[in-house]
Formats: structure tokens, C-alpha cells, sequence
């Protein structure tokens, strides 16, 4: 679990380097007497938005992380909990495990729309492994890059994907811009039949939205692996809603590349 800012103020003390998680480093803790031996804070992953940047600048903390590290083994990721809800994996192994033999209806990816939201390096790898499934692939993304051009990628406005996909993946950076920028709306404007998988951050999905959207049937499913607030809580509805498949923001858990980014964060100290 995330260290919350009472626990950074407790074990900072005395320490000069952090290789960190999603933990809290507000302001409040970057400015406290804690940090006062800390140099750098090496974010293990590409996000960064749980510390505070420009808190981090003022007090001479520098901040690392590893642009690159994720890409291949997110977009796996991404493709495994597209597979999953679209064909009902998680439906069929609760039947076996619980003495049934339910086999249950899922709809086919083969030659569909896939949309990507937020083409970045991470989204242009989802892309080429679309090329396999014959799909069609869009892209929103406010900077579009030629590598996915060259994977085949259309790009167009966010409000067009929506309409045309039958799969969106949301692979964008976190940042106070877009927080929130899957909401009932956008919802609302996908196909019933579709599905939405996010693998970025839980901000950029309004929650109580893809709750309503889930039980009121405005799409067909959702994959998520990442939340708002980490870990869920026990008694959140998304726990409930129907047609969800739910993960504990594991994309970045494969033991190879766990191995490179344990070494590339170590470097990253060393090198500070």
C-alpha cells in the first residue's frame, strides 16, 4: 500500500534516497524536517503525480523516474484485461472454481475498433499489437506521434473514438489537466456494446460515473486496474457493479521487467 504523509514523516528521517511507489509526497512532508537528508525520490515506474514536483524543486529534492520501463509490459497488460472482460475469462473461472460449468457469452475483438486514449509510448505499443487481431486503431492523444502513424494509427478528436470503438484504452498521463476526462458524458457517448479498459491512473476516470454507466447498462463492460483512491475500498460499488472485471493496479508486476526497473532506479541514485 501507498505510504500516506504520516508515514513518510516517520521513516524519512536520516534517509538521503527513496526508490518510492504511489507514496504521498506532498508538500507538507518535502518542506517537514524529515526530508532534510533527502536528495532524490525515484519514482519505481513512469507516473509521478503522487509527489509534488514543484515542492520537490524548491527543497533541492530531485525526482527520478523511468520513462521507457513500462511500455511492453503495460501494454501486455492491457491486452490481457481487454481479452479478459471481452471474452468473460474471469465469468468462466468463477463457474469451474465453484463446481459449475457455465460457459459464458463474451463479444469478439477480432477485425473490431480499438481507441486509444493517450498515444503515447505506452499506447503506440497497445496499437502494434492490434495489427495481430486485424483491428482498427484510433487515437486521441494532443500530440500525436509519427511511430504510431507508422503502426497504423488514426488519430482524431476524443469525442469521435468514443463514438466509433468498440474497445477504448485509456494509457494517459495523470495530470490536473485531464482529471476526471472520462466522465458520464464521454460514457455516455460510447456504443453499448463497448468496452473500456484503464491502465494509466484512476483520476482520469470519473468513478461514480463507470458505476452508474455499469448498472444502467450505458456499455457493455469495463477493465480496470487502476482507482482514484489506492487500495479500493472493501465496500466501494465498483466492487458490486456488474460486467467489471477489477485488479489491483498490477500492471507493472512481471518479474523480468521488475528486474530492469530495479536496476534502472538504482542507477538513477547512483548517478544523483
Amino acid at each position: 500500500c501507498p505510504l500516506t504523509a504520516a508515514d513518510l514523516l516517520e521513516e524519512l528521517p536520516g534517509v538521503d534516497a527513496v526508490v518510492a511507489g504511489s507514496d504521498d509526497f506532498c508538500a507538507e512532508v518535502l518542506a517537514s524536517d524529515a526530508a532534510n537528508d533527502l536528495k532524490i525520490i525515484q519514482r519505481w515506474g513512469v507516473g509521478y503525480d503522487a509527489i509534488d514536483i514543484e515542492a520537490a524543486t524548491a527543497n533541492g529534492i530531485a525526482v527520478g523516474f523511468l520513462p521507457g520501463f513500462l511500455d511492453d509490459v503495460v501494454a501486455d497488460y492491457t491486452w490481457a484485461l481487454l481479452l479478459g472482460i471481452a471474452r468473460r475469462i474471469p465469468w468462466g473461472q468463477e463457474s469451474m472454481k465453484t463446481g459449475g460449468w457455465q460457459p459464458a457469452w463474451g463479444h469478439d475483438i477480432v477485425r473490431r475498433t480499438l481507441g486509444i486514449i493517450g498515444c503515447g509510448r505506452i499506447g503506440t505499443a497497445v496499437a502494434r499489437r492490434a495489427a495481430g487481431f486485424e483491428m482498427r486503431v484510433l487515437a486521441f492523444d494532443l500530440f500525436p506521434n509519427e511511430a504510431a502513424r507508422e503502426a497504423g494509427v488514426e488519430f482524431m478528436s476524443l469525442e469521435e473514438l468514443l463514438e466509433q470503438s468498440d474497445f477504448v484504452t485509456v494509457t494517459a498521463a495523470a495530470t490536473e489537466a485531464n482529471r476526471g476526462l472520462i466522465g458520464e458524458a464521454e460514457l455516455r457517448r460510447m456504443k453499448k456494446s463497448a468496452y473500456l479498459i484503464n491502465t494509466s491512473r484512476g483520476s482520469l476516470l470519473d468513478e461514480e460515473a463507470m458505476v452508474r454507466a455499469l448498472n444502467e447498462e450505458w456499455i457493455a463492460g469495463a477493465a480496470l486496474d487502476c482507482f482514484a483512491k489506492e487500495p479500493l475500498a472493501a465496500d466501494h460499488p465498483l466492487r458490486s457493479a456488474p460486467n467489471v472485471l477489477l485488479c489491483p493496479h498490477m500492471a507493472p508486476f512481471a518479474w523480468g521487467n521488475a528486474a530492469e526497473m530495479n536496476r534502472g532506479s538504482a542507477q538513477n541514485v547512483l548517478d544523483v
